[in-house]
C-alpha cells in the first residue's frame, strides 16, 4: 500500500530520513503516527526507526540530544523541531513484566516490529509513502480489530501495561479486541499489579475519553483488569452501571473523575483517597471535590450565587456535563448567563484592597481588615452594594465602627 498524500508532519521530517538513507542505513516512520495517518486522524508525534545505531546517528547529524541512548533513542534537532530516532532493537526476557533485562540493537526492521504491542502499531512507512506491514495490521485497521503482535501472552509478559493499552485503543478507535488477545488479557490481568499506577492512570483516562468509551469499559470489566486498579476491586456494579448511560461523553480528566466520584457516591475524603491512590495531582483532587459538590447542587436545584462565585464557570460546566450524563443536567448557556450576571468574578475585581482600607478608611492590617474585605466582597457578590471605591470605603468605615 502507498500513502498518496503524505501529511505535512511527515514531509517536514523527510530530510531526516533521506539523510540517514544517503549514508547507507534504513529509516522509516513507525508507530502511532503511521496508524493515525491511515485512519485519517490528527498526527501528534512523528517517530522514526532506523538501522543506524545511536552513535552512528550522532555522527550523521550535528545537533542531537541523548534522550534514551541506552534504549537506542536519540533526538535530532532540525530547524527547531526535535525528532526521536530509535535504533531497530530486540529485547530479552522481562523479569518484572515492565522492562527488558537487556536491549540489543539490530539492523532488521522485521526484528524491531516483532517486539511491538499491537498489529495496528507495528506498521512502518518509508520516504515514498509505502507501508510495510508484516503482521496484517492493515487488515486489522480495516476491520476495526485490536490484536497483539504474535503470541499475545508473550507480549503481555514483556510489558503488562499493554493489556490496558489494548482495551484503551478499543475505546479510542472504536475497535474490538479479538478473542485470542482478549483471552490472554483475562488470563494475565493480575500482572497489571506489576505496573506503576502513573502508567495505568494515563491509559485509564484515555479510555474514558475515547471515541467509544463503553467499548473500552466493557472490555476493561470483562477481562477483569479492573480488579487490579486502585480501589476498583469492589466497584464492579458501579463501573458497569456507567454502561447504561445513554449520553456518555467525557471531555477532560476532571470530568472522568467527577463522574466516577458521583457513580461511586463518594464524599470529600473518599474522593481524595481515591484520587491519591491513582497518584492524581492536588489540583485535580481539589477540582473534582468542588465539581462533585456542584453536581449534587444541580441535582437538588440549589445552584446559588455563592456557588457560582466560589467555583467559577469551568467547574460548574464540568459538574453540569456529569449531571447531563446522569439525566438531570441544565442548559450550558443558562449557566453561563447566570455566571456572567455576577457583579465580580473574584476578589481581584473589587475596587478596593487592603492598602486602600489603611489609607482611606483607617483600618489597620490584621484580622479586622480580613473580616471587612470578606464582608464587602460578599455584599458585592449578592448585589447589596455597588462595586465603587467611594461606596466601599464608606461601608468599610461603618463596618470598622461596628467591629464588623
Amino acid at each position: 500500500m502507498i500513502v498518496e498524500n503524505i501529511p505535512d508532519e511527515f514531509k517536514k521530517a523527510l530530510p531526516i530520513l533521506e539523510k540517514i538513507r544517503e549514508v547507507g542505513f534504513e529509516a522509516y516512520f513507525v508507530g502511532g503516527s503511521v496508524r493515525d495517518t491511515l485512519l485519517g486522524l490528527p498526527i501528534h508525534d512523528v517517530d522514526i526507526a532506523s538501522s543506524a545505531y545511536p552513535e552512528e546517528i550522532k555522527q550523521i547529524f550535528s545537533k542531537t540530544v541523548d534522550t534514551g541512548v541506552e534504549h537506542g533513542t536519540v533526538m535530532v534537532l532540525d530547524h527547531g523541531t526535535g525528532y526521536e530516532i530509535t535504533t531497530f532493537r530486540t529485547e530479552s526476557t522481562y523479569q518484572d513484566y515492565r522492562r527488558p533485562d537487556k536491549v540489543e540493537f539490530v539492523r532488521s526492521l522485521e526484528e524491531d516490529l516483532k517486539r511491538r504491542d499491537l498489529t495496528i502499531n507495528a506498521l512502518a512507512m518509508d520516504d515514498k509513502g509505502k507501508i510495510i506491514d508484516l503482521f496484517d495490521g492493515l487488515k486489522d485497521l480495516k476491520n476495526g480489530i485490536i490484536r497483539a503482535v504474535g503470541n499475545p501472552e508473550e507480549r503481555f509478559h514483556e510489558d503488562a501495561l499493554r493489556m490496558m493499552r489494548a482495551v484503551r485503543f478499543g475505546s479510542q478507535l472504536d475497535f474490538k479486541v479479538e478473542l485470542d488477545t482478549f483471552n490472554a488479557i483475562k488470563k494475565n490481568s493480575h500482572l497489571l499489579e506489576k505496573i506503576a499506577i502513573e502508567r495505568i492512570h494515563v491509559e485509564w483516562v484515555k479510555l474514558l475519553l475515547g471515541k467509544n468509551p463503553k467499548q473500552g469499559l466493557q472490555e476493561f470489566l470483562d477481562t477483569e483488569l479492573y480488579k487490579y486498579c486502585p480501589l476498583f476491586a469492589d466497584k464492579y456494579a458501579e463501573l458497569k452501571s456507567i454502561l447504561e448511560f445513554s449520553d456518555f461523553k467525557l471531555n477532560t480528566e476532571e470530568e472522568c473523575w467527577t463522574l466516577l466520584s458521583d457513580v461511586f457516591k463518594l464524599k470529600d475524603t473518599d474522593i481524595s483517597n481515591l484520587l491519591r491512590s491513582w497518584k492524581s495531582s492536588n489540583n485535580i483532587i481539589k477540582y473534582v471535590i468542588a465539581a462533585s459538590l456542584c453536581v449534587q447542587k444541580i441535582k437538588d436545584s440549589k445552584l446559588d450565587i455563592e456557588t457560582y462565585y466560589q467555583n467559577g464557570i469551568e467547574i460548574i460546566l464540568t459538574a453540569n456535563q456529569i449531571a447531563k450524563i446522569r439525566g438531570f443536567g441544565m442548559d450550558d448557556n443558562e449557566l453561563k448567563i447566570n455566571y456572567d450576571k455576577l457583579p465580580i468574578k473574584s476578589r481581584k475585581e473589587m475596587k478596593i484592597n487592603g492598602k486602600d482600607l489603611v489609607q482611606e478608611a483607617g483600618v489597620k492590617p490584621g484580622k479586622i481588615m480580613g473580616e471587612i474585605l470578606n464582608k464587602l466582597e460578599k455584599e458585592i457578590v449578592f448585589g447589596n452594594i455597588i462595586n465603587d471605591k467611594e461606596i466601599l470605603i464608606e461601608n468599610a468605615k461603618k463596618l470598622l465602627e461596628e467591629k464588623v
